[in-house]
This record gives C-alpha cells, sequence and structure tokens, in this order.
C-alpha cells in the first residue's frame, strides 16, 4: 500500500475516532440531561399523588408544564375518568433516535387509578443532533483541508521525486548538470546532496577512467622498443589517407630493419633491442616534425612513415639523410649493414594490400643491392615483380659463386661432460661483396623454390671447410631448411655426398625447424634415419613453437632438440616455462635424446637451467659467435 492511501486511512481512521469519541460524550451528556429531566418530572409528579379527579384535567395540567409524548390515566373504577393521549411509538420517527437511545417513561399509582406518562425527547435530542451534527460537520471540513493539503504536498512531492528520478536517469548519459537544491529542499535534501556528491564523484572517477583509458590506448598503441606506433595505427592512418573521397597524396617510406634475426642470433636478444631502439633513433633524426607527424613499427623489423603530400622527387632529401644515418652507425659499430628502404608514392583510392606489396618489393629490391641501400618502386603497373627477379638472380649468383662465409658459436655441455658441437652460422654476399640479410635471403629462396640449391651450397661449403682446415675439430653444426629435408630430391642427394665423405660426415649436426618437421612425421623420420645411416646427426631446432606431443620424440628420434629461445628468457621466474622444460627433459632422456637450451643472456638463466638438468647451453652470455678460421 502506498504512502498516500495509508496516509488517507490512517487520517480517516483517525478523524473516525475523533467522531465516536465525540458521539460518546455527547450521548454521555444527553443521557445526564435525560436523568435531570426525569428526577425534574418525578419530583412534579409527587405534587399530584393524592389526585381523585379525571384523566382529562390531570393531562391539562401536566401539559401546561411538561412536553409530553404520552399520556394516559386508567380509573380504578369509573372508566369516564380515563383519558389516553399521543402514542408510545413516534409518528415521524427521529434520526435523533437512531443515535440516541432515552427512557422518559414515568408510571405512577394514583389512590383512584394509576398513570403511565412519556415525555417527549424532540427538545432534548434537537439539542444534541444539532451539536453533533455541527461537530461533525467541523470534522468533515477540516479532513477535507487535510486531505486537500496533503494531496497538494504529494504531488509537489511527486514531482520532486519525479525531478529526482529523471536526473538518475541521465546520469548514463554522462550530461553532469548541477542538481537544482531547490527542487529537492526540505525533507528531499539529503537526496540532493547524496546526487550532487554522485554527480561529482562519478564525473572525477569517468576523468581518472578516461586519464587511464588513454594511457592504456597509448601504451596498446606504442611499442616500447622504440616508442613508434604500433601496426594498429599504422593502419588506420593507412585506410584514413587513402579514402576515395579525399585527395590526398604523398610517399610511403618502409625501412626493414633486416639485421635483426642476424644479431639476436649472433649477440642475443638485448642486443636486437638495442639495434632496434638505434634504428628508431636514425629514423628520427633524419626526420623532420613539420612533415613526418608520426613513425610506426609494423613488425618486429619494420618500420613506416609517411611523407604526406610529398613526391617521390621531394622524399629524395629525407632518404639521403636516412641512408647516412645508417652509413654512419654501421660505420661506428662495425657492423655489415642496419637497414635497407624501400619507397612508393600513394594516392586517394589506392589499394592498400597492392601499396604494401609494392612497398615490400621495393625493400625486397633494395636488399639485393647491398648494404643501407634504398630503391624507388614509381609506377604501380606490375614493375613490382621486377623484385621477384632481383631475388631470383641474386640468390643463383650467390649459389653459383658459393659467396658463403661463416661464423660459429659453441653448444656448452651442463651437468655433464659430453662433448657437444658448434654451429656455424652463414653469412651471404652479393656480387659487389656486400652483405646480405641472412633471413632475407634464406626466405626469399624458400619463396622462389631456389632453398634446395641454397642449402646443397651450404652443404658442400661446410665440407669444403671441414676439408680445407684440418686445425677445425670437433662436430659442427649446419643450418638447412626444413622444406628441404622433406624433399626426397634433397634426402637422396644429401646421402649421396655424406656416403662420399663419411669422416666428415660423422661430424656434422643438421639443424632443421621443428615447425616444418611437424608437418610430416614420417618424411620427417625418414630424414633423420637416413642421416643417421651416414654417421651425422639431427638436432631441431627451434623446439616448442609447434605442436609438441610424445608421438613426436617417438616417430622423428632426433638427436638433439634444442629448445627455441623464448623458453630461456626470464625462466627463473616463469613456472609455466620450467614445468615445459622440465616435462621435455623428462621425456627426451627416456628417448636418449639430448636436450639443448638456446638464447641464454643472463646468469639467473644459466643456473636455474642447469637446475632442470639440461644437457647443454648455447647463447651470448656462454660463448659468443666469431668468425671461423680458416687456413688461408
Amino acid at each position: 500500500m502506498g504512502l498516500s492511501k495509508s496516509f488517507q486511512l490512517i487520517l480517516l481512521l483517525v478523524f473516525g475516532l475523533l467522531f465516536l469519541r465525540v458521539y460518546t460524550l455527547e450521548n454521555h451528556q444527553v443521557q445526564s440531561h435525560a436523568q435531570t429531566v426525569n428526577q425534574n418530572f418525578t419530583a412534579y409528579a409527587v405534587n399530584y399523588q393524592d389526585w381523585t379527579g379525571n384523566g382529562k384535567e390531570l393531562y391539562e395540567i401536566f401539559s401546561r408544564d411538561n412536553d409530553l409524548q404520552f399520556f394516559q390515566f386508567s380509573h380504578k373504577s369509573d372508566s369516564t375518568y380515563n383519558y389516553t393521549f399521543g402514542s408510545l411509538a413516534k409518528r415521524e420517527p427521529n434520526i435523533a433516535d437512531k443515535f440516541f437511545t432515552l427512557n422518559l417513561d414515568h408510571s405512577f399509582n394514583l389512590p383512584e387509578g394509576r398513570l403511565q406518562v412519556r415525555l417527549s425527547t424532540k427538545t432534548l435530542l434537537d439539542n444534541s443532533l444539532a451539536n453533533l451534527q455541527t461537530i461533525f460537520e467541523q470534522l468533515l471540513i477540516t479532513y477535507i483541508v487535510l486531505m486537500l493539503l496533503f494531496a497538494l504536498l504529494v504531488f509537489a512531492l511527486k514531482k520532486r521525486i519525479k525531478y529526482a528520478a529523471h536526473y538518475i536517469d541521465s546520469i548514463p548519459t554522462l550530461s553532469f548538470q548541477a542538481i537544482e537544491a531547490s527542487r529537492l529542499n526540505g525533507l528531499l535534501s539529503p537526496i540532493s546532496i547524496a546526487l550532487e556528491n554522485c554527480r561529482c564523484r562519478l564525473k572525477e572517477n569517468l576523468e581518472q577512467v578516461r586519464l587511464e583509458n588513454e594511457k592504456l590506448t597509448k601504451l596498446a598503441y606504442l611499442d616500447p622498443v622504440t616508442e613508434f606506433s604500433t601496426r594498429p595505427r599504422f593502419t588506420t592512418q593507412l585506410d584514413k589517407l587513402i579514402q576515395p573521397q579525399k585527395n590526398e597524396f604523398g610517399v610511403l617510406v618502409i625501412i626493414k630493419a633486416s639485421e635483426l634475426a642476424n644479431i639476436n642470433q649472433l649477440h642475443g636478444r638485448l642486443a636486437g633491442d638495442d639495434y632496434l631502439g638505434k634504428v628508431s633513433d636514425c629514423i628520427r633524426n633524419a626526420g623532420n616534425r613539420n612533415t613526418i607527424k608520426e613513425y610506426y613499427r609494423i613488425s618486429s623489423s619494420d618500420f613506416a612513415l609517411f611523407l604526406e603530400n610529398s613526391t617521390l622527387k621531394d622524399s629524395s632529401n629525407y632518404i639521403e639523410k636516412l641512408k647516412q644515418q645508417f652509413d654512419d652507425y654501421t660505420l661506428n659499430t662495425q657492423k655489415d649493414s642496419v637497414a635497407h628502404i624501400g619507397i612508393v608514392p600513394y594516392q586517394s583510392e589506392d589499394d592498400p594490400v597492392t601499396l604494401l606489396a609494392m612497398a615490400d618489393s621495393a625493400v625486397s629490391i633494395a636488399q639485393t643491392l647491398g648494404p643501407n641501400r634504398f630503391h624507388f618502386l614509381e609506377k604501380f603497373d606490375g614493375n613490382e615483380k621486377f623484385g621477384d627477379e632481383h631475388w631470383k638472380i641474386t640468390i643463383n649468383n650467390i649459389i653459383d659463386r658459393r659467396a658463403v662465409k661463416f661464423y660459429q658459436q659453441p653448444l656448452l655441455p651442463c651437468n655433464n661432460d659430453k662433448d657437444l658441437y658448434r654451429e656455424l652460422l652463414a653469412r651471404f654476399f652479393n656480387a659487389e661483396g656486400q652483405h646480405l640479410p641472412t633471413a632475407t635471403v634464406i626466405a626469399m629462396s624458400e619463396r622462389y623454390g631456389l632453398n634446395i640449391e641454397l642449402d646443397k651450397m651450404i652443404v658442400t661449403s661446410t665440407l669444403q671447410l671441414i676439408q680445407d682446415n684440418p686445425n677445425l675439430t670437433g662436430s659442427m653444426g649446419v643450418n638447412i631448411s626444413a622444406t628441404s629435408a622433406l624433399q626426397d630430391e634433397f634426402i637422396f642427394w644429401l646421402k649421396d655426398v655424406l656416403s662420399n665423405h663419411r669422416k666428415a660426415a660423422s661430424r656434422l649436426v643438421f639443424e632443421v625447424n621443428e615447425s616444418g618437421m611437424q608437418t610430416n612425421l614420417n618424411t620427417s623420420y625418414r630424414f633423420v634415419s637416413e642421416i643417421h645411416k651416414v654417421g651425422a646427426k639431427v638436432a631441431v631446432e627451434r623446439f616448442g613453437l609447434g605442436f609438441t606431443s610424445f608421438k613426436f620424440f617417438s616417430e622423428v628420434r632426433p638427436d638433439y632438440i634444442k629448445l627455441d629461445s623464448s623458453y630461456s628468457d626470464q625462466i627463473e621466474s616463469d613456472n609455466n616455462n620450467r614445468f615445459f622444460v622440465r616435462m621435455i627433459v623428462d621425456i627426451a632422456k627416456r628417448m636418449h635424446i639430448l636436450v639443448i637450451a638456446t638464447g641464454v643472456e643472463r646468469q639467473d638463466e644459466k643456473m636455474t637451467l642447469e637446475k632442470l638438468f639440461i644437457d647443454g647451453y648455447q647463447g651470448y652470455y656462454l660463448a659468443k659467435p666469431s668468425e671461423v678460421m680458416t687456413s688461408e
């Protein structure tokens, strides 16, 4: 039941009880007056208790002094003296009779007869009824007035509550309008204060959330190593610049830090991050804030920027400065190369996929030209295929000239004195003798179907290295692509070559990527089996990134597994990595397979790995890569 109905019921009950009380008092007063009237009439009638006359005369005497409703005199012996007036029942019943019950009957025995009298109640009841009616009317008027006042108060309260409800409903819209305190005063002032406090706190909290969100958004779209924007921001900006309704044009510059994979392998991840930081500094230093608003890191080794409202000719100034920055960095650090640059024009309505493909081709062509080189690819007419031809020619030239140079990094034993091997790291050079990015050469050879020939060249160069340098002792690891290792043509060729060099073959360990071997376990097993037949061994590198299972161990049976470097990183604090490494070690020992940890760059990592009972480890902290010293 609502407040309004409850109040009406209570008010009605109060006034009802009040009227009942008034009625009770009035009834009591009426009864008191009736008792007085009876007493007075009785004292009056005593004066005529010896009456011996007829009844009519007595009636005339009584009626002069009293208001009679009924009079009856009955003589004992002579009926002519009898007299009756009125009736015991009223001819016209009064409403007052329903409220008040009075007894004004009298009966007397006289010497000659009997007298019965009922006094009239009209005067007595009319006065009481009039008083009761007056009081009832006053109570009714008071009740109506109070109800009207209450209705007005309820209406005003509903209006204020409606305002408060509307204000609460508007909070999700974040309008944050100031509360009108005058509309919520009095008893509702606590609600006004609460809403105002809520508004202020919510506004403050939302502002804090907004600031935090801006920070998180900035972090999400900001690369922590280079402090460049990330690929999502690049994609958004690219879509914005080539919208059909805009008349935009400019130059897209893609920079590939092509030495990242090589530096990570030779010098470790920390050196790789430092290298990326230096490359980003070069990109910033060559630029102008007025023309380049934002820089992007769009992949692990790729950077991008837009020169808006510029032509290829206009961009040459920045490109020359950027190349100079890279050359200075190369000279100061004695590196072979730093990065390569691809430059393509863009305009509104260009297809972003085609544009990026063109830029990638431009970078690929630049990589074939030598260290820190750049290439402009101007037209969108299919000339991007020129990049393919460049790489095919370059890789074929590397194969024909055997343009490879080896570095070595040893694998050291752990918890045992077993002799392991040293991994040979290949470096490639173009016709001008300029260094080419190793990872790019290998990737391009697989793209254009030259990987088998390239791997054949690496194997024969390794065998030649062993033959020409008797001072090189111990086993040597040779990296070959999984694509080649799973080809029957290459397996038969390799078996045939190693059969003719049994002594050298016994010193070779062929390293193959796990993810590639997982694609075909039967062929992987055949490769391992054929290598074992000629006395060589097999190591599965980057182990743990693919779908690793017990089946892989039982069916492929390699001699070594080299865990991916990500498992060494922070392993002392990473419970998941420790559990995985310990599980792999337990399984591998049952299969008599040696487990090698890679990417060991800190003492804490080395000590933790020792506790996990691995068989060996490799990393920049233990031994740095060095150039293979030949007899020449």
